[in-house]
């Protein structure tokens, strides 16, 4: 068959959503995938898992720092949330990383603050800062995941792959625009913790922004692209649980302020510093 003859029907369907905030983007996107996208084995399914539901999806939050911020269905604890946080944020897990040992092979903070080049160490958000300072208007502020030498042999490597970032000028300062660009993301188990700890991650690059142009930044929307956004067929009984709670609640119910997860946060973080001692 050539190329010009393969039927659409097998085609990965491109599906976009959009929202004010995270959790009501986040809720819109699983749930698109889970009825438009179609069925395709992957690398980690068992014999008897069904295929995942996939596609290839566009996420666009509009206010992405606005509350409510958390959706009550994510799959995993509020403690949780704030370490995952940590993680992308601060690096509280980069001494993981010992691929020689079995270990991690990256962190996300790894590659954006501390990018392995040689013998040297980049930080890319420290470069984003400083070429939108430089030229506000620059389309380059970009901060890359992927390591050529490594992360084609490893068996996890980096889903996310890149941040752009982009400054519009305001009639009293500036709006900074962040894209994040994915290679595979897991929809229901992983995306939610993923945009909760990369907005926050924008809201430091626009703080730090405002510092140095000595000009107010506000956020305008958060976008992602990503090529495979995917619900494994290994938890496809447990994400039916997901739409039954989406079906019997208001979407008011459906959601958290963070002012109501601030203690949970506030615990996990007492629980980190005792671990570091």
């Amino acid at each position: 068959m050539k190329a010009s003859e393969v039927v659409t029907e097998q085609s990965i369907p491109v599906l976009k959503v959009e929202g004010e905030t995270v959790p009501e983007v986040w809720e819109k996107a699983v749930i698109r995938c889970w009825e438009q996208g179609v069925s395709i084995r992957t690398e980690y399914d068992k014999e008897d898992d069904p295929p995942s539901k996939d596609c290839s999806m566009v996420m666009v939050m509009k206010s992405p720092l606005a509350e409510p911020r958390i959706h009550r269905a994510f799959p995993g604890g509020l403690g949780d949330l704030e370490i995952y946080r940590q993680e992308v944020i601060d690096g509280i897990h980069d001494h993981w990383i010992n691929p020689d040992e079995g270990k991690w092979s990256y962190t996300y903070h790894e590659r954006l603050f501390h990018y392995p080049y040689g013998e040297e160490r980049i930080d890319q958000i420290d470069y984003i800062v400083n070429k939108l300072t430089e030229a506000p208007h620059t389309r380059r502020a970009q901060a890359i995941t992927w390591n050529v030498k490594s992360d084609h042999v490893v068996d996890d490597p980096p889903c996310l792959q890149r941040l752009w970032c982009r400054l519009m000028e305001a009639e009293d300062g500036f709006t900074l625009n962040m894209s994040g660009h994915w290679r595979s993301r897991d929809a229901y188990k992983a995306a939610f913790m993923n945009l909760f700890a990369l907005t926050d991650l924008m809201r430091i690059i626009g703080e730090r922004l405002e510092e140095r142009l000595a000009r107010p930044v506000s956020l305008g929307r958060y976008a992602e692209f990503v090529d495979s956004f995917h619900i494994y067929g290994s938890y496809f009984k447990e994400f039916e649980g997901f739409l039954g709670t989406v079906k019997n609640r208001k979407f008011a119910d459906r959601v958290w302020e963070t002012k109501f997860a601030e203690p949970f946060f506030q615990e996990a973080r007492e629980k980190l510093k005792a671990e570091t001692k």
